[in-house]
């Protein structure tokens, strides 16, 4: 018999931020953020539809990823949250991309530790998450949650690191 879990709260507040559910004007600034992936800027229509799509799949999961805004300037500055990713909905990864202009502040630990304890809220046992072998900073937020080195695995764009952190 399958496991029910709560359903994550979608809104979140810590000292300095506020993530909360998608809203199709996070659509531009959302376009702006992949393009500092380096793989051009998408077209504002296909994120429209990815953030309806986020919204649909949230309905159904009970997970979600959200929209990180700083609190004091009310600006988009990346994304954080559940998703099934690479893994499944019963123990689901924690995803997070921020803004290159907001990293080295704290925001990515920030925002991640608020999802943690949402996840919690949920009744999971365990979270995961992978990463590019090259991403130190990003293995280093991991880190400071309590997330532990799993495995290693080959993809197409490289080394995969999986960490992974039981919950409470």
């Amino acid at each position: 018999m399958p496991t029910t879990y709560e359903t994550m709260p979608f809104h979140l507040e810590t000292e300095r931020l506020i993530l909360r559910p998608w809203l199709e004007s996070d659509a531009a600034a959302f376009c702006d953020l992949l393009a500092e992936r380096g793989n051009g800027k998408p077209p504002v229509e296909r994120i429209r539809t990815s953030i309806a799509e986020f919204l649909a799949a949230t309905e159904t999961t009970g997970i979600a990823l959200l929209p990180i805004q700083r609190r004091e300037e009310g600006d988009f500055i990346g994304y954080c949250g559940l998703i099934i990713g690479r893994t499944t909905l019963e123990e689901p990864e924690i995803a997070y991309e921020l803004f290159q202009h907001a990293h080295g502040r704290g925001y990515a630990t920030e925002a991640a530790g608020a999802v943690l304890e949402a996840a919690v809220a949920t009744g999971r046992q365990r979270l995961w998450s992978t990463v590019g072998a090259w991403n130190k900073p990003s293995l280093r937020v991991l880190e400071k949650l309590g997330f532990r080195r799993d495995r290693v695995s080959m993809e197409e764009n490289g080394e995969v690191v999986w960490l992974t952190r039981p919950l409470p």
